[in-house]
Protein backbone atom coordinates (compact mmCIF):
# COMPACT_ATOMS: atom_id res chain seq x y z
CA UNK A 1 0.00 0.00 0.00
CA UNK A 2 1.72 3.13 -1.15
CA UNK A 3 1.36 6.27 0.86
CA UNK A 4 0.03 9.42 -0.66
CA UNK A 5 3.61 10.65 -1.07
CA UNK A 6 5.09 7.66 -2.90
CA UNK A 7 5.76 7.96 -6.62
CA UNK A 8 4.43 5.33 -8.97
CA UNK A 9 6.52 2.43 -10.19
CA UNK A 10 6.93 2.04 -13.92
CA UNK A 11 5.44 -1.40 -13.56
CA UNK A 12 2.41 -0.10 -11.70
CA UNK A 13 -0.04 -1.91 -13.93
CA UNK A 14 1.53 -5.20 -12.94
CA UNK A 15 1.51 -4.15 -9.32
CA UNK A 16 -2.18 -3.43 -9.51
CA UNK A 17 -2.72 -6.87 -10.97
CA UNK A 18 -1.26 -8.14 -7.75
CA UNK A 19 -3.98 -6.22 -5.98
CA UNK A 20 -1.67 -3.66 -4.39
CA UNK A 21 -2.88 -0.13 -4.19
CA UNK A 22 -2.40 3.24 -2.55
CA UNK A 23 -3.80 4.19 0.82
CA UNK A 24 -5.38 7.56 1.41
CA UNK A 25 -7.16 9.24 4.27
CA UNK A 26 -10.88 8.72 3.93
CA UNK A 27 -14.27 8.98 5.46
CA UNK A 28 -15.85 5.59 4.87
CA UNK A 29 -19.10 3.79 5.35
CA UNK A 30 -17.77 1.17 7.72
CA UNK A 31 -20.45 0.88 10.42
CA UNK A 32 -18.20 0.11 13.36
CA UNK A 33 -20.47 -2.27 15.20
CA UNK A 34 -23.73 -4.15 15.09
CA UNK A 35 -25.71 -3.56 18.26
CA UNK A 36 -27.85 -6.67 17.98
CA UNK A 37 -25.44 -9.61 17.94
CA UNK A 38 -28.21 -12.09 17.17
CA UNK A 39 -28.79 -10.33 13.83
CA UNK A 40 -25.22 -11.25 12.86
CA UNK A 41 -25.83 -15.00 13.14
CA UNK A 42 -25.77 -16.91 9.81
CA UNK A 43 -29.50 -17.54 10.04
CA UNK A 44 -30.15 -13.79 10.15
CA UNK A 45 -27.46 -12.37 7.86
CA UNK A 46 -28.71 -11.26 4.45
CA UNK A 47 -25.99 -12.91 2.41
CA UNK A 48 -26.21 -13.66 -1.31
CA UNK A 49 -27.03 -17.26 -0.53
CA UNK A 50 -28.83 -17.94 2.77
CA UNK A 51 -26.57 -19.79 5.21
CA UNK A 52 -23.51 -19.34 2.97
CA UNK A 53 -20.79 -16.69 3.12
CA UNK A 54 -19.42 -15.87 -0.34
CA UNK A 55 -15.94 -14.34 -0.26
CA UNK A 56 -14.06 -12.97 -3.25
CA UNK A 57 -10.39 -12.51 -4.00
CA UNK A 58 -8.29 -11.89 -7.10
CA UNK A 59 -7.44 -14.24 -9.92
CA UNK A 60 -4.76 -15.16 -9.56
CA UNK A 61 -4.22 -14.47 -5.87
CA UNK A 62 -0.56 -14.15 -4.95
CA UNK A 63 1.60 -15.04 -1.97
CA UNK A 64 1.87 -14.09 0.84
CA UNK A 65 -1.79 -13.05 0.65
CA UNK A 66 -2.96 -16.47 -0.59
CA UNK A 67 -0.73 -19.52 -0.91
CA UNK A 68 -0.68 -21.45 -4.18
CA UNK A 69 -3.68 -19.44 -5.46
CA UNK A 70 -5.95 -21.57 -3.25
CA UNK A 71 -7.87 -19.34 -0.82
CA UNK A 72 -10.03 -22.28 0.22
CA UNK A 73 -6.95 -23.73 1.95
CA UNK A 74 -7.01 -20.88 4.46
CA UNK A 75 -3.26 -20.47 3.96
CA UNK A 76 -1.81 -17.03 3.37
CA UNK A 77 -2.53 -13.79 5.21
CA UNK A 78 -5.78 -12.77 3.53
CA UNK A 79 -7.13 -16.32 3.24
CA UNK A 80 -6.56 -16.78 6.96
CA UNK A 81 -8.16 -13.42 7.80
CA UNK A 82 -11.21 -14.29 5.70
CA UNK A 83 -11.78 -17.57 7.52
CA UNK A 84 -11.22 -15.94 10.90
CA UNK A 85 -13.91 -13.36 10.11
CA UNK A 86 -16.22 -16.11 8.83
CA UNK A 87 -15.72 -18.12 12.01
CA UNK A 88 -16.42 -15.06 14.14
CA UNK A 89 -19.67 -14.60 12.23
CA UNK A 90 -20.60 -18.22 12.95
CA UNK A 91 -19.80 -19.84 9.59
CA UNK A 92 -18.01 -23.17 9.47
CA UNK A 93 -15.41 -23.52 6.73
CA UNK A 94 -17.83 -25.72 4.78
CA UNK A 95 -20.28 -22.80 4.64
CA UNK A 96 -17.73 -20.51 2.97
CA UNK A 97 -17.51 -20.37 -0.80
CA UNK A 98 -14.95 -18.45 -2.89
CA UNK A 99 -15.37 -16.52 -6.11
CA UNK A 100 -12.85 -14.53 -8.13
CA UNK A 101 -12.97 -10.95 -9.38
CA UNK A 102 -10.60 -8.58 -11.08
CA UNK A 103 -9.34 -5.78 -8.86
CA UNK A 104 -11.12 -3.02 -10.78
CA UNK A 105 -14.46 -4.74 -11.36
CA UNK A 106 -15.10 -5.16 -7.64
CA UNK A 107 -14.85 -1.44 -6.93
CA UNK A 108 -17.27 -0.35 -9.66
CA UNK A 109 -20.83 0.61 -8.69
CA UNK A 110 -23.56 -2.00 -8.84
CA UNK A 111 -24.49 -5.48 -7.59
CA UNK A 112 -21.72 -7.80 -6.40
CA UNK A 113 -21.10 -11.52 -6.81
CA UNK A 114 -19.74 -11.73 -3.25
CA UNK A 115 -20.63 -10.86 0.32
CA UNK A 116 -17.19 -9.36 0.89
CA UNK A 117 -13.99 -9.10 -1.10
CA UNK A 118 -10.49 -9.32 0.38
CA UNK A 119 -7.87 -8.15 -2.09
CA UNK A 120 -5.75 -5.43 -0.43
CA UNK A 121 -8.35 -2.73 -1.07
CA UNK A 122 -7.13 0.49 0.47
CA UNK A 123 -9.88 2.52 2.07
CA UNK A 124 -10.31 5.78 0.15
CA UNK A 125 -12.98 8.46 0.07
CA UNK A 126 -13.61 8.01 -3.65
CA UNK A 127 -14.11 4.28 -3.35
CA UNK A 128 -16.37 4.71 -0.32
CA UNK A 129 -18.79 6.61 -2.52
CA UNK A 130 -19.65 3.42 -4.43
CA UNK A 131 -18.75 0.55 -2.06
CA UNK A 132 -18.68 -0.15 1.68
CA UNK A 133 -15.59 -1.00 3.70
CA UNK A 134 -15.11 -2.76 6.99
CA UNK A 135 -12.62 -1.35 9.44
CA UNK A 136 -9.00 -1.90 8.41
CA UNK A 137 -7.41 -5.33 8.74
CA UNK A 138 -3.94 -4.30 7.58
CA UNK A 139 -1.62 -1.30 7.65
CA UNK A 140 1.60 -1.31 5.69
CA UNK A 141 5.09 -0.90 7.13
CA UNK A 142 8.11 0.19 5.13
CA UNK A 143 10.54 -2.53 4.03
CA UNK A 144 14.02 -2.91 2.57
CA UNK A 145 14.46 -4.81 -0.70
CA UNK A 146 17.88 -6.15 -1.59
CA UNK A 147 19.44 -9.16 -3.31
CA UNK A 148 21.15 -12.31 -2.12
CA UNK A 149 24.82 -11.69 -1.53
CA UNK A 150 24.43 -8.00 -0.72
CA UNK A 151 26.22 -6.48 2.28
CA UNK A 152 22.91 -6.14 4.15
CA UNK A 153 21.68 -9.70 3.61
CA UNK A 154 21.21 -11.22 7.03
CA UNK A 155 20.90 -7.89 8.88
CA UNK A 156 18.48 -8.35 11.76
CA UNK A 157 18.56 -4.96 13.52
CA UNK A 158 18.23 -1.31 12.58
CA UNK A 159 21.73 -0.76 13.93
CA UNK A 160 23.00 -3.31 11.41
CA UNK A 161 22.06 -0.93 8.60
CA UNK A 162 24.71 1.61 9.63
CA UNK A 163 26.93 2.35 6.65
CA UNK A 164 24.52 0.82 4.14
CA UNK A 165 23.61 2.69 0.97
CA UNK A 166 19.83 2.82 0.93
CA UNK A 167 17.74 4.42 -1.78
CA UNK A 168 14.17 5.67 -2.13
CA UNK A 169 11.99 7.71 -4.44
CA UNK A 170 12.02 11.47 -4.02
CA UNK A 171 9.18 12.87 -1.92
CA UNK A 172 8.22 9.47 -0.55
CA UNK A 173 7.50 8.27 2.95
CA UNK A 174 10.20 5.69 2.27
CA UNK A 175 12.72 8.51 1.92
CA UNK A 176 11.58 9.95 5.24
CA UNK A 177 12.10 6.53 6.81
CA UNK A 178 15.74 6.45 5.72
CA UNK A 179 16.58 10.01 6.69
CA UNK A 180 14.47 10.52 9.80
CA UNK A 181 13.88 7.12 11.36
CA UNK A 182 17.18 5.49 10.39
CA UNK A 183 19.23 8.69 10.43
CA UNK A 184 21.07 7.77 7.22
CA UNK A 185 21.92 9.75 4.11
CA UNK A 186 19.69 8.41 1.37
CA UNK A 187 20.32 7.92 -2.32
CA UNK A 188 17.39 9.74 -3.92
CA UNK A 189 15.79 8.71 -7.21
CA UNK A 190 13.13 10.24 -9.42
CA UNK A 191 10.92 7.18 -9.01
CA UNK A 192 10.96 3.55 -7.88
CA UNK A 193 11.83 2.32 -11.37
CA UNK A 194 15.09 4.28 -11.30
CA UNK A 195 15.79 3.01 -7.79
CA UNK A 196 15.24 -0.59 -8.85
CA UNK A 197 17.70 -0.11 -11.71
CA UNK A 198 20.25 1.27 -9.25
CA UNK A 199 19.77 -1.73 -6.99
CA UNK A 200 20.25 -4.12 -9.90
CA UNK A 201 23.42 -2.27 -10.91
CA UNK A 202 24.86 -2.42 -7.40
CA UNK A 203 24.73 1.35 -6.88
CA UNK A 204 22.78 0.89 -3.66
CA UNK A 205 22.62 -1.92 -1.12
CA UNK A 206 18.89 -1.73 -0.59
CA UNK A 207 15.72 0.01 -1.68
CA UNK A 208 13.12 1.18 0.84
CA UNK A 209 9.48 0.88 -0.26
CA UNK A 210 6.17 -0.02 1.37
CA UNK A 211 5.88 -3.69 2.33
CA UNK A 212 3.39 -4.81 -0.35
CA UNK A 213 5.60 -3.23 -3.03
CA UNK A 214 8.58 -4.99 -1.45
CA UNK A 215 6.84 -8.34 -1.84
CA UNK A 216 6.33 -7.63 -5.52
CA UNK A 217 9.80 -6.23 -6.27
CA UNK A 218 11.67 -9.01 -4.47
CA UNK A 219 9.66 -11.68 -6.29
CA UNK A 220 9.29 -10.23 -9.77
CA UNK A 221 11.70 -7.38 -10.45
CA UNK A 222 14.96 -8.01 -8.61
CA UNK A 223 17.00 -11.08 -9.52
CA UNK A 224 17.54 -13.17 -6.39
CA UNK A 225 15.57 -10.51 -4.57
CA UNK A 226 15.07 -10.61 -0.82
CA UNK A 227 13.29 -8.56 1.81
CA UNK A 228 15.91 -7.74 4.41
CA UNK A 229 13.21 -6.74 6.86
CA UNK A 230 10.38 -4.37 7.56
CA UNK A 231 10.38 -1.20 9.63
CA UNK A 232 7.48 -0.32 11.89
CA UNK A 233 6.46 2.94 10.35
CA UNK A 234 3.49 4.07 8.28
CA UNK A 235 2.16 7.36 6.98
CA UNK A 236 -0.39 9.03 9.24
CA UNK A 237 -2.71 9.31 6.23
CA UNK A 238 -2.76 5.53 5.74
CA UNK A 239 -6.26 4.28 6.54
CA UNK A 240 -5.36 0.68 5.79
CA UNK A 241 -6.90 -2.07 3.74
CA UNK A 242 -10.50 -3.05 4.45
CA UNK A 243 -12.89 -5.78 3.45
CA UNK A 244 -14.94 -4.48 0.51
CA UNK A 245 -18.72 -4.90 0.36
CA UNK A 246 -21.52 -3.65 -1.86
CA UNK A 247 -22.64 -0.11 -1.15
CA UNK A 248 -25.09 -0.07 1.77
CA UNK A 249 -24.69 -3.81 2.25
CA UNK A 250 -26.92 -5.13 5.05
CA UNK A 251 -23.95 -7.05 6.48
CA UNK A 252 -21.30 -4.29 6.62
CA UNK A 253 -21.83 -3.67 10.34
CA UNK A 254 -21.67 -7.37 11.18
CA UNK A 255 -18.54 -7.95 9.11
CA UNK A 256 -16.87 -4.98 10.77
CA UNK A 257 -17.90 -6.23 14.19
CA UNK A 258 -16.37 -9.63 13.43
CA UNK A 259 -13.14 -8.07 12.18
CA UNK A 260 -12.92 -5.81 15.21
CA UNK A 261 -13.39 -8.85 17.46
CA UNK A 262 -10.45 -10.76 15.99
CA UNK A 263 -8.33 -7.64 16.23
CA UNK A 264 -9.21 -7.12 19.90
CA UNK A 265 -8.57 -10.75 20.74
CA UNK A 266 -5.11 -10.65 19.18
CA UNK A 267 -5.96 -13.24 16.54
CA UNK A 268 -5.48 -10.76 13.69
CA UNK A 269 -1.97 -9.89 14.89
CA UNK A 270 -1.13 -13.58 15.21
CA UNK A 271 -2.21 -14.14 11.61
CA UNK A 272 -0.15 -11.17 10.45
CA UNK A 273 2.92 -12.34 12.35
CA UNK A 274 2.63 -15.78 10.78
CA UNK A 275 2.06 -14.85 7.17
CA UNK A 276 3.60 -11.41 6.71
CA UNK A 277 6.64 -11.82 8.93
CA UNK A 278 7.63 -15.45 9.29
CA UNK A 279 6.26 -17.09 6.15
CA UNK A 280 6.93 -14.12 3.90
CA UNK A 281 10.50 -13.69 5.12
CA UNK A 282 9.98 -10.11 6.25
CA UNK A 283 11.12 -9.89 9.88
CA UNK A 284 10.59 -6.65 11.77
CA UNK A 285 13.88 -4.86 12.33
CA UNK A 286 14.22 -3.40 15.82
Amino acid sequence: MKTNKTLTLAAVTVLLALGLSSCAKAETNTASSATDTTSCAPASLQTLTPGVLTIATGEPAYEPWVLNDKPESGEGFEAAVAYAVAKQLGYENSAVTWVRTTFDSAITPGPKTFDFNIQQYSITADRAKVVDFSSAYYFSNQAIVSAKGSKIEGVTTLAGLKGAKLGAAVGSTSLDTIEVQLGLKAQVFNDNAAAVAALKNGQIDGLVVDLPTAFYLSAAEVTNGIIVGQIENRDSNDQGAGLLLAKDSPITACVTQALDAIRTSGELQTIQDKWLTTAAGAPVLK
